[in-house]
């Protein structure tokens, strides 16, 4: 079984255009698919539930999609933090602070202090979130420590590294899946992906359902996780 389990929520769009229905509410219906999902997991001994809830790039798209998506996450924390804070779910966010609205950062971080002494299960929201600002980030953050004669630069490795990443303090991550179709990553969780397994699917995202999830997870389970390896038996 995963312990970490990553998703690019892909498709509420393409799912509202399909029914003829404003981008919103394909949004909103996406949104619903979250906590049957998360509950999912945690019923089936997940520790981590990773999702890129909005990228760095989403800003790009057009204003008014922008603040109905902020809109949409402000909704739904206020209406389900509560009862995540009563099931045992620790809710946490990764990514920028600085360019959300005061609002949004202290809605935030009140999600985070009513959900932090939750252990069952860990839901992490990626929001203004990039993997390469991630890398970059924690190079920045290990190269003040230098400046500052707190590190030397020779002491740089790869765990050092992934200390400062954001999910350094979730298990390594096992299983990233998309929704949608599509077949990259799209900047999302990049080093901590290195050896995840992938898992795609063209269905939307408002159509992912629990038994879709049970047949990622099986598709896990069936795979050999060599990191670079060999199998004992094939060895010389």
């Amino acid at each position: 079984m995963p312990q970490h389990i990553a998703i690019v929520m892909d498709g509420n769009n393409r799912w509202a255009r399909k029914r003829g229905v404003p981008g919103p509410i394909g949004h909103r219906a996406g949104a619903d698919v979250v906590k049957p999902l998360m509950y999912a997991c945690r019923d089936r001994g997940v520790k981590t539930l990773t999702l890129f809830a909005f990228s760095s790039e989403n800003w790009h798209r057009p204003e008014a999609e922008v603040r109905a998506l902020m809109a949409l996450l402000s909704r739904y924390l206020r209406r389900e933090i509560n009862q995540l804070a009563e099931d045992g779910v620790r809710v946490r966010f990764i990514g920028r602070r600085d360019r959300l609205s005061p609002r949004i950062a202290k809605l935030l971080e009140w999600s985070e202090q009513a959900t932090a002494h939750n252990t069952d299960t860990t839901l992490v929201l990626a929001l203004d979130y990039g993997g390469r600002w991630d890398v970059g980030a924690a190079a920045s953050s290990l190269a003040h420590d230098v400046e500052a004669g707190r590190l030397r630069a020779e002491d740089i490795d790869e765990t050092s590294l992934s200390a400062r990443m954001s999910l350094a303090d979730q298990p390594t991550l096992d299983l990233c899946i998309r929704t949608g179709g599509e077949y990259r990553l799209s900047n999302f969780l990049l080093w901590q992906s290195a050896y995840a397994e992938l898992w795609f699917t063209k269905t939307l995202w408002p159509d992912f359902t629990v038994d879709e999830l049970d047949v990622a997870i099986d598709h896990f389970a069936g795979r050999e996780r060599r990191y670079g390896g060999r199998p004992a038996e094939v060895q010389s």
